[in-house]
């Protein structure tokens, strides 16, 4: 049991990843978080930003070019895997129960984030931990148009990886000592990842203590 917890928090540490596991294991990471319904928990903005900075700082045997084009072509595939997925499978994620890895109400956040934003979900959504995950399969499961799908998908990734893995890369080069402060921003990364999460969750509680005002009032 203890080995098994050892190889799941060395699976979420993406610094980790990359000096382990190289370009092969980021791409499968990212192919996994961006369509796989289980791969939601996994490292996604931060691992991002540190495999442009470890390229930058010659840490990983791979130069920029192909880990950009690796990860973009992994980030594209994942959200194909997903849309597949969704289609042909999705409306048995409503009825599925809760589990250790699946929560029902991380498809109902999706769902709520993509009636928002539309199309649009798949690209804003690129940014959002779970919504990642999830706004692919649900894009299967309404059916979108799939013309739509690739140019929301091609777009999302194009931006998504570009934003993060290139930024890394560019203040890797122009800040080499960026590396000894990897840890602060990687909190940092996190907490304005999840902070819109943390905003929807608090204003459906908030909405949700209002009803239960107004029935109790009746």
């Amino acid at each position: 049991m203890q080995d098994f917890l050892v190889s799941f928090q060395q699976l979420l540490d993406a610094e980790y990843l990359l000096s382990h596991g190289g370009f092969y294991i980021v791409c499968l990471i990212v192919f996994a978080e961006t369509g796989l319904f289980f791969g939601f928990f996994l490292p996604g903005d931060y691992l991002l930003f540190l495999a442009g900075l470890f390229c930058a700082l010659n840490k990983i045997d791979v130069g920029i070019a192909t880990m950009y084009f690796g990860i973009l072509a992994a980030g594209i595939l994942g959200n194909f895997a997903g849309y597949w997925f969704g289609h042909r499978t999705g409306p048995m994620l409503f009825k599925r129960k809760d589990s250790l890895i699946f929560k029902r109400k991380y498809v109902v956040m999706a769902e709520e984030f993509y009636q928002k934003y539309g199309g649009t979900a798949l690209v804003i959504g690129r940014f959002v931990p779970i919504i990642r995950t999830f706004a692919p399969i649900f894009a299967g499961v309404v059916k979108l148009d799939f013309k739509k799908f690739v140019l929301y998908n091609v777009v999302g990734a194009f931006i998504w990886v570009s934003v993060l893995t290139l930024s890394g890369y560019y203040l890797g080069e122009l800040f080499p000592s960026i590396i000894n402060y990897v840890e602060y921003i990687i909190v940092g990364m996190i907490v304005i990842a999840f902070l819109p999460i943390i905003i929807a969750l608090l204003k459906r509680w908030i909405k949700g203590q209002k009803e239960k005002k107004k029935q109790n009032k009746q």
